[in-house]
């Protein structure tokens, strides 16, 4: 079949053919570097794409230089040649940085003068979406390391050969999902491996939001943003197969988000976000059967993407994963992982930790629904990192010192979150549901029989599979038959099967 993103260009062109006490210790590891040579050197770092989002990382690598973490921003590239007044594009991001305008090995409208600058020793890839693969494959080949803004890539075969590419060359990449910096994704995973709630059946997260100028759309466009300034043939990358061409368009520049072209809209922008912690604390990574759904409902501003969205995946390891969200109210579907015998209630608030509240396994006759908000239980703190994004920095800064290929973000787990949403736009787009083979990356429309599947293990009184990690036997995972149930069974030449029984 063709496969998903079919209406998106090619990639080809450049990627080929090719207790609470023992539980409160669960923080992130550091690498241990005291022993690692080199290990106090400077690392320079590159910043290809210094928009918005840039600018926080251009705050957080001062920060770590002020602080002695021996760090140097030496280069920047960027399409647009900036505005004082919003504060970023290329001109102002070097002048910030305090790199001299004029050197042009260092301040430059092409990226690639800075993956070929030996001195660089890691890239910040911060760029549109779909110019992510290119610049992050790039800059492996020539021997850097990479952080590169989520999501991973544009598409999902992006996404895989990214992932190979790490593995083939060694080098340290991370993907700056803040939120993995949080201590109590890691923290959940183990009690969720311990078995503490039980068979892991559900997750769900949300990212709503609401806007008066629509989403994304409070990005300001400027007169000076043109195609005197804009490198826009660069920006596009249609030579490489990034996207196709079209007229210059301030709103499409700046605002990119909104256009399939770019970007994918709430499914990668934020679904990766939440998507990508929750995989992490559940122990899943690849899910087996996705289907996405949503509209434009309501912001008919020209954009491509839809202002409410929903994806569902489901994973072999017998659970499933809702990811919900619309840019026109904020009021949160909230943060869940439920198992069989206990939930794990996650607040917007990662200060107030989490908790983990017992089921009521018992009884014949079910509870009416609303009955139980899954209020209460045992709270968890794990002590927070002053800011997320300094932590994802420092903690990627010493694997990149040690060679450590396990930053808190590594590409693996970024591949799985984007293909997870993909599949979920191209169901939306498609009018269809995927289904992926985590083994070979192979993805199809024709539902291999999914359902059959699991009424065959009921069928056989099979025992239910389990998430990465597990280790706690049939904890949580078994039910309890009636009695009366052993009445069941087929009844043969008008024998009762319970006769036997």
């Amino acid at each position: 079949m063709t496969p998903p993103n079919e209406n998106r260009v090619s990639r080809r062109g450049f990627i080929g053919t090719s207790g609470a006490t023992a539980l409160a210790a669960s923080t992130i590891a550091h690498p241990a570097i005291g022993a690692v040579k080199g290990a106090n050197e400077r690392v320079n770092v590159a910043i290809i794409g210094p928009g918005g989002r840039a600018q926080e990382h251009i705050r957080i690598l001062r920060r770590i230089k002020e602080a002695g973490g021996n760090v140097e921003v030496i280069g920047v590239a960027d399409v647009w040649d900036g505005n004082d007044k919003v504060g970023r594009g290329l001109y102002p991001s070097a002048k910030k940085i305090g790199l001299d305008a004029n050197d042009k090995n260092a301040v430059t409208k092409d990226y690639r003068r800075l993956i070929d600058n030996k001195d660089v020793h890691v890239t910040l890839v911060a760029t549109p979406d779909h110019w992510h693969a290119k610049q992050t494959i790039d800059a492996l080949d020539a021997g850097k390391d990479v952080y590169c803004e989520k999501p991973m890539t544009h598409t999902i075969d992006e996404a895989k050969k990214v992932a190979e590419t790490v593995k083939r060359t060694g080098r340290v990449m991370t993907v700056g999902v803040q939120s993995t910096a949080d201590p109590r994704w890691k923290m959940a995973n183990e009690m969720i491996t311990s078995g503490k709630i039980g068979k892991v059946l559900q997750g769900q997260t949300s990212y709503y939001r609401n806007s008066d100028v629509g989403q994304w759309r409070y990005y300001q466009l400027t007169e000076d943003m043109n195609p005197k300034t804009v490198d826009w043939k660069m920006f596009l990358g249609t030579d490489f197969g990034l996207a196709p061409d079209q007229p210059f368009d301030r709103a499409r520049y700046a605002q990119w988000r909104c256009y399939w072209d770019f970007g994918g809209g709430m499914y990668t922008d934020l679904f990766v976000h939440q998507l990508t912690h929750l995989i992490q604390a559940m122990g899943v990574r690849f899910p087996r059967r996705v289907v996405g759904a949503g509209g434009l409902y309501m912001e008919y501003d020209g954009r491509d993407v839809p202002d409410v969205a929903t994806v569902v995946a489901d994973y072999d390891e017998g659970c499933q994963v809702i990811i919900s969200a619309t840019m026109l109210n904020d009021v949160q579907l909230g943060e869940v992982i439920r198992g069989h015998t206990g939930t794990l209630r996650f607040p917007g608030n990662p200060s107030e930790g989490f908790t983990m509240a017992p089921q009521k396994v018992a009884g014949a006759a079910p509870a009416p629904p609303g009955a139980n908000s899954g209020e209460g239980g045992e709270i968890f703190k794990p002590e927070q990192p002053r800011e997320d994004t300094r932590a994802l920095w420092e903690h990627f800064i010493e694997c990149v010192r040690s060679k450590n290929q396990e930053t808190m973000c590594p590409a693996e787990l970024g591949y799985a979150a984007i293909a997870t949403v993909n599949l979920g736009v191209d169901s939306y787009r498609n009018g269809k549901a995927y289904f992926l083979d985590p083994a070979t990356g192979a993805i199809t429309d024709k539902d291999p029989g999914w359902s059959k599947s699991w009424e065959a293990v009921s069928h056989a009184r099979g025992n239910p599979k389990q998430v990465q990690g597990w280790k706690a036997g049939d904890t949580g995972s078994k039910l309890v038959p009636p009695a009366y149930q052993k009445l069941e069974g087929s009844w043969k030449d008008g024998q009762d099967p319970a006769s036997n029984a």
